[in-house]
């Protein structure tokens, strides 16, 4: 509710806390982004409810998907 609309908040996410809090909440370690340019802009921690994250992929109109799959080689006793 704090961020929604015109002030929402865009957080390139660096960690999130393992420590317990109330159920459906998180810390989130990050930096905030300018969703123009994409470039971070300062450090933040900020604490959220997971239902109302939405996740935003970077992508570029001249570069294709990256694939996250790694070719990968299998030796034997190795």
């Amino acid at each position: 509710m704090q961020f929604g609309g015109d002030r929402a908040l865009w957080l390139r996410v660096t960690s999130v806390c393992d420590k317990p809090t109330y159920y459906g909440w998180v810390w989130l370690t990050g930096y905030s982004v300018d969703p123009a340019t994409g470039k971070a802009l300062e450090r933040r921690e900020v604490f959220a409810q997971i239902a109302g994250l939405q996740i935003q992929r970077h992508t570029t109109d001249n570069a294709p998907p990256r694939n996250n799959a790694a070719t990968t080689t299998r030796r034997r006793g190795v």
